[in-house]
């Protein structure tokens, strides 16, 4: 007999959930290998080709520009906003939007 698509679907979620048991219970012995490895022989993250999390990373940055009217904000990086690219098309200066 052949099993239905709802019988089928349970299958799936029962495997994927010991799947995903197995992979936890097996995490910690694989990495604990994998460092002792790595002590073993040297080697570092650079050598496997990754890169180290740089502390800058996520940092937000204060606004330096602001529109007087609307109150939008820019912080200077990047391309100008549509906002003060208008306003430097019409002649502005941008160091009438710097923030003091």
């Amino acid at each position: 007999m052949t099993p239905t698509y709802a019988e089928l679907q349970a299958q799936i979620a029962a495997l994927t959930a010991r799947a995903d048991a197995a992979r936890r219970a097996e995490l910690a012995s694989v990495i604990a290998e994998i460092q002792q490895k790595m002590a073993d022989y040297g080697i570092t993250l650079e050598d496997l080709g990754g890169k180290r999390a740089s502390f800058r990373k996520g940092r937000t940055v204060a606004p330096k520009y602001r529109h007087p009217t609307t109150g939008q904000t820019w912080t200077g990086r990047g391309k100008h906003p549509r906002w003060l690219a208008a306003e430097i098309a019409a002649g502005q200066d941008i160091t009438a939007f710097a923030i003091a």
